[in-house]
């Protein structure tokens, strides 16, 4: 599959119509992908060890998308093959009033990955750029200076965001961003799913419903975002959503390649490591005898 036909490329125009919600790629069902994931999960296991036992880079995934997208259980699938010492997800949820006075990306400096190690979150910084915008009553709960404030603001928190991601590649933190992309209609089945299924029923908020009345917003300040901060260091991709199942192949695929090339071995030991487990090994053996 050409992973490459899901990436924003950076400085083009972006619209969520010039991407399918139900392409399934070569998969013909279901099954086929599962056995996809299933192998895509072992690689990232191994090459998750390489990547913690090398040190050298991080790998930061960020997961965006409507209510019902199913962010959830998509890292809670792909993820399961993962060490849980060298990965950790942080969910970014409504900001607490200490987050609040202080700048938008303090909260995600804070769950930064470190190099050897994966980081997800559940949402982002992207939110600021996105739900206050369509929500702008929640802009007014920030403790913000006048001069911070204003119709240029978006594009400064553009660029902000993309010197952010350009400062984290360079210091060895790459970067991955999904935007899981479904339909209105999907969601309106997923929304229902939630509501009539018991082991589901937890799930729903009635905020889901509210924000889906603004469908469209959300939509256009999405585009805004995406447009604007996919950059050649971290591209946005846009996952087709609709199959759930082929959402979960595309995303372990792509994040198995990002980490083959980091390493594609375990780090090589030089001569006096060597000499060092050598005399260790005969130790060993003769504490045996």
């Amino acid at each position: 599959m050409r992973y490459s036909q899901f990436i924003v490329k950076a400085k083009k125009k972006f619209s969520f119509r010039d991407f399918e919600t139900d392409f399934t790629g070569e998969f013909a069902n279901e099954e086929e992908a599962q056995k996809s994931i299933e192998e895509e999960i072992t690689d990232l296991s191994k090459y998750q060890d390489m990547l913690a036992a090398h040190e050298k880079y991080g790998l930061l995934i960020i997961f965006q998308g409507m209510d019902a997208a199913g962010k959830d259980p998509i890292i809670k699938h792909i993820m399961s093959g993962v060490d849980p010492q060298a990965c950790e997800t942080k969910s970014f949820k409504e900001p607490t009033e200490k987050e609040r006075r202080h700048d938008y990306l303090w909260r995600a400096v804070k769950a930064l990955p470190a190099r050897g190690q994966i980081g997800i979150f559940n949402r982002s910084y992207y939110e600021h750029v996105t739900v206050e915008r369509v929500h702008p009553e929640k802009l007014e709960n920030w403790t913000l200076p006048d001069e911070a404030k204003g119709k240029d603001m978006w594009k400064r928190m553009y660029r902000e965001i993309n010197n952010f991601e350009e400062y984290l590649t360079n210091n060895g933190i790459h970067i991955l961003k999904f935007f899981l992309h479904m339909s209105k209609e999907r969601q309106r089945e997923r929304l229902l799913q939630r509501i009539e299924r018991t082991d589901k029923r937890y799930g729903f908020a009635p905020e889901d419903m509210e924000d889906r009345q603004h469908w469209d917003k959300f939509m256009k300040f999405y585009e805004e975002a995406i447009e604007n901060t996919s950059t050649k260091h971290a591209p946005w991709h846009i996952i087709p959503d609709e199959h759930r199942w082929f959402a979960k192949a595309a995303i372990a695929a792509i994040i198995v390649d990002k980490l083959k090339s980091f390493h594609s071995q375990y780090p090589k030991m030089d001569e006096e490591q060597k000499k060092q487990l050598e005399k260790a090994r005969k130790k060993l053996k003769k504490e045996g005898r």
